[in-house]
């Protein structure tokens, strides 16, 4: 395979790429179901971790349940 002068470069701009896309998954809380994963494997081995769906339903409960106010 003929050297390729760009070869660094796109590596450059692939690795940058794919840490700016975790960045934005985690300021969006995107990669919330896989955080809570890693977190109960590591924490809690040999429990139960909820599935997907258990997990965002769980999430939106304890967004909106109970008093919504500052004051």
């Amino acid at each position: 395979m003929p050297d390729n002068p760009n070869h660094g470069l796109l590596h450059g701009v692939r690795r940058v790429t794919r840490a700016a896309w975790r960045t934005l998954r985690q300021l969006s809380g995107d990669d919330a179901y896989e955080r809570y994963v890693e977190h109960c494997r590591q924490h809690h081995p040999g429990e139960a971790v909820p599935d997907r769906r258990e997990f965002l339903a769980a999430r939106q409960t304890g967004k909106w349940s109970g008093i919504a106010r500052c004051c």
